[in-house]
């Protein structure tokens, strides 16, 4: 087993994979402002005290916060998390009020808050297409070439020759898609629908469960089938064919995270899988060890996670925002300040808590808790 890279890896990666991110997250914010006309007062990467900074002919203060947490963009009359217009945005001269966010209709506030995401979700697109161009999609058929004495695939009858069209009702094209699919659910009864000689079966089992540990002592605990593909296939891809390969790519990757997301919700999947910015850290740093394009692809990977998170319906958040805008466009006016106010408190508690937990389970990651264990333990 290797090493770990130690913690100038961690922070050397966490700094290329989240810095970025968060600048061009806010970027997107910051772009979408100035197409409709809003003037932006500030933006940061990070938070709290300014390390550096400049301010540019419109008056923006582009700047750095010590804590590299995050950022944002503060538009001009954005005063309060609620972008509810205030007393000091009424008293305000006329021409001043019309670059504020607040001043602009709800189809434009909504498009500021998307491009965000959005954002996100256009970087992993071209990371993935990118990397399509240059190393191949794996397209190996979905179909048997060996089964492994046993294991779940041969107690379920499956033959060399089948090749298997859809898992619980989700169809397949790729022997990838059968193993992403399948090792999220270690455990777990499916249904594998299967060709054979075409006739369609659909052979009700039960995944394995197998144990993993990574060079740098990471335990994985994924689902197994039990089956071989005949060969791998890999695939080349069309510069022309590269920005649709990179949105079925970055597809999949959303889907699998919605279906681990759906796991812990529904207990199938401990809580103590989630995780936070130590955590990201810590994965970061091994994956620049690894090489540039490990550290590429997890760019992508965290980019997608970006862009869904911040369009989750919680207040505070970008979704949350979009949540009252799809409210007002609806009802024709604002949603009731005193209701907005009283949701973003409770989504900032939610995401208190929920940084609570991943913390928690980061510091767990770092064997901190089985530190302070065996040291109670020798006290004892």
């Amino acid at each position: 087993m290797s090493e770990s890279p130690g913690f100038l890896f961690y922070l050397i990666g966490f700094a290329l994979v989240i810095g970025p991110l968060v600048f061009l997250h806010e970027l997107g914010h910051y772009a979408a402002g100035r197409l409709f006309g809003v003037k932006a007062e500030a933006f940061s990467v990070g938070f709290g005290k300014e390390v550096a900074g400049f301010t540019d002919r419109r008056g923006t203060r582009w700047k750095f916060g010590w804590v590299p947490l995050g950022g944002y963009v503060k538009f001009a009359g954005d005063m309060n998390p609620a972008g509810q217009p205030s007393p000091e945005w009424l008293a305000l001269p006329a021409d001043a009020r019309a670059q504020t966010f607040q001043a602009k209709p709800v189809w434009q506030r909504a498009i500021i808050v998307a491009a965000g995401p959005v954002t996100n979700f256009v970087i992993a697109v071209l990371i993935l297409g990118t990397l399509a161009t240059f190393i191949g999609v794996e397209r190996t058929p979905p179909v048997v070439g060996a089964v492994v004495e046993g294991s779940p695939a041969a107690k379920a009858g499956l033959q060399v020759g089948d090749r298997m069209t859809a898992l619980n009702g989700r169809a397949v094209s790729s022997f990838g898609d059968v193993a992403a699919y399948v090792q999220l659910r270690p455990g777990e009864r499916i249904g594998l629908s299967i060709d054979r000689g075409g006739q369609a079966l659909t052979l009700p089992l039960t995944t394995g469960v197998q144990r993993m540990r990574d060079r740098f002592g990471n335990e994985h605990r994924i689902g197994q089938l039990g089956v071989i593909s005949a060969g791998l296939v890999y695939e080349p891809v069309s510069l022309i064919e590269a920005p649709w390969t990179g949105v079925v790519l970055a597809a999949k990757q959303l889907r699998g995270m919605v279906d681990g997301i759906g796991q812990i919700i529904t207990g199938k999947r401990p809580i103590d899988e989630l995780g936070g910015p130590l955590r990201i850290a810590k994965i970061s740093g091994e994956q620049l060890s690894l090489g540039w394009r490990d550290v590429v692809i997890l760019i992508a990977i965290i980019s997608i996670n970006l862009g869904f998170i911040n369009l989750l319906p919680v207040p505070m958040l970008d979704g949350g925002h979009l949540m009252f805008y799809a409210a007002e466009a609806v009802r024709g006016r604002p949603v009731n300040p005193a209701v907005m106010d009283w949701s973003f408190r409770a989504g900032l508690v939610s995401l208190l808590n929920l940084v609570l937990v991943v913390t928690f389970n980061d510091l767990g990651a770092f064997g901190v808790w089985r530190g302070l264990a065996g040291l109670i333990g020798t006290a004892g």
